[in-house]
């Protein structure tokens, strides 16, 4: 059984990384959910603590029982970190090396695999800011699945949407196992 921990960010798309989650526990991997405030606009802690099993972290400085801060403690137990739904501000900030919340400081923490599956407006996915940061991170090792087209939340079609549940589970999987 391997640690996945999945990033779920401020995306209408948020509601699919609880197919993630449970997916990836059919897949008898073990998952720990690290939501940002505005993912929890979209979903709750509650629905990822029930498929996961495990408590949701959303707080960088939760109470502890130990003494190791909470992002190096994660860091250290992941094979492989997933943000899916990723919005263009996780990846800029990762980018960028910005670390101001749980996601940012544990996504800069890793040494393990960091898988990123992107979902937004059309526009946004293809502005040269993102575009620069997704090259940025491409190029240390950061790998991107593509994002889907069809009809995106502001009801426009376009290039935008979070892949499949299943293709973004199987991609994750496999890029552990290499």
């Amino acid at each position: 059984m391997k640690r996945i921990l999945l990033g779920v960010t401020g995306s209408v798309a948020a509601y699919k990384a609880a197919e993630i989650t449970r997916l990836f526990k059919k897949a008898g991997q073990d998952v720990i959910v690290i939501m940002t405030k505005s993912a929890q606009e979209f979903v709750t802690p509650l629905t990822f603590q029930t498929l996961s099993q495990n408590s949701v972290v959303t707080e960088m400085f939760e109470k502890r029982p130990d003494w190791q801060p909470i992002h190096i403690s994660l860091a250290d137990s992941a094979d492989a970190l997933l943000i899916a739904p990723a919005t263009a501000n996780i990846i800029a900030k990762i980018a960028n090396g910005i670390a101001d919340d749980i996601l940012s400081c544990t996504a800069l923490s890793v040494d393990c695999p960091i898988i990123i599956a992107p979902a937004m407006n059309d526009k946004m996915w293809m502005n040269p800011a993102t575009q620069r940061n997704v090259e940025l991170l491409k190029k240390q090792g950061v790998k991107f699945l593509s994002v889907d087209e069809g009809e995106l939340a502001c009801g426009v079609v376009g290039k935008g949407r979070l892949s499949q549940p299943e293709e973004i589970v199987k991609a994750t999987i496999e890029t552990i196992n290499i």
